[in-house]
């Protein structure tokens, strides 16, 4: 049977050791389609708080968010002590329950490169300083990242291992707009290519499931982000949580799910045309708690992996 080539076996491949990502949420920072630069309200789908490290650690910075024309950060000096508080407590659990080495440290929630340069140099140069720490990965959009920052992560790449997380998503426009994404694919493709001519590895998030898209749509996203040059890429089901915009289409019926056995078949046929050096991050998402509206198989992700690795059985592939 073969093994899915996932980014754990790059990491160990390389660095010969067990390297974890250290989930890190800085307060301050927002996305362009929630602070209204592009759009109001953010993506239908999110409600940042499910996708996000859960610290416990730190105290949000109400009413301050950054952006990419902020003169100014008075509030810069409590990021650098809440990302030292969080990747101590995280880093420190990696190493006692799961024997980790090496890490990266990955800025999660929202958009981690919107914001102005100087605040993005202290936090990221604070991070490389942590003991054991080996590099970066910066999740962001598209739209919220600058030449200045692409070169300067392109100078660090030349010591540090150097990654940034873009949301595809779809590559179809329609779908973009349902889910009032702020940008089009187009915009996206041009990013990736140019990050990855400065040299730098690209994760592609893509989801499975958002309103109106076929089977068909949902692999051509897979082909299309394949074909731009990703070095990764995390695979999500769509699922709905409280408090979105998709959470009222979903309570009045306009929205349904994805199915469990329709996402396997897209997963398994999206892996089997991933190019043999991308690697896998994710194949599932989901979360365990009160906030999930549906779909049920979203909420235990032992046994979605399970269902994965008994599907992948057919294929005589195991993740």
């Amino acid at each position: 049977m073969k093994q899915i080539y996932t980014y754990g076996n790059y990491l160990q491949n390389k660095f010969g050791c067990k390297v974890y990502k250290v989930g890190i949420n800085i307060s301050g920072f927002t996305c362009p389609n929630i602070d209204g630069t592009v759009a109001k309200g953010g993506c239908t789908f999110c409600e940042n708080d499910s996708f996000s490290a859960s610290t416990g650690e730190t105290q949000e910075l109400k009413g301050f968010h950054l952006n990419l024309q902020s003169k100014e950060n008075p509030f810069l000096d409590k990021q650098l002590q809440q990302l030292e508080i969080q990747f101590n407590a995280i880093s420190k659990r990696q190493k006692e329950e799961y024997g980790a080495e090496k890490f990266l440290v990955y800025f999660q929630s929202f958009t981690n490169t919107y914001a102005p340069f100087e605040t993005l140099q202290a936090l990221y140069e604070k991070a490389l300083l942590f003991p054991n720490v080996i590099g970066l990965s910066i999740g962001t959009r598209s739209d919220s990242i600058t030449e200045e920052t692409l070169e300067y992560l392109a100078k660090l790449s030349e010591d540090k291992e150097i990654w940034i997380e873009f949301g595809i998503q779809s590559v179809y426009d329609e779908t973009l707009q349902k889910i009032n994404r702020g940008h089009d694919s187009a915009n996206v493709k041009e990013w990736i290519l140019k990050a990855k001519q400065k040299g730098l590895n690209v994760c592609g998030h893509l989801i499975f499931g958002l309103p109106d898209e076929t089977k068909e749509m949902m692999l051509e996203t897979s082909r299309q982000a394949y074909t731009w040059g990703i070095d990764s890429v995390k695979y999500h089901p769509m699922y709905v949580v409280k408090r979105t915009a998709i959470a009222n289409d979903f309570l009045r019926g306009d929205f349904t799910p994805i199915k469990e056995e329709e996402y396997l078949n897209i997963l398994i046929e999206s892996l089997q045309m991933k190019p043999k050096n991308v690697s896998v991050q994710r194949v599932t998402a989901g979360i365990n708690n009160s906030s999930l509206l549906g779909p049920e198989w979203c909420r235990d992700k032992n046994t979605q992996i399970k269902n994965i690795n008994k599907a992948l059985k057919s294929f005589d592939l195991k993740y």
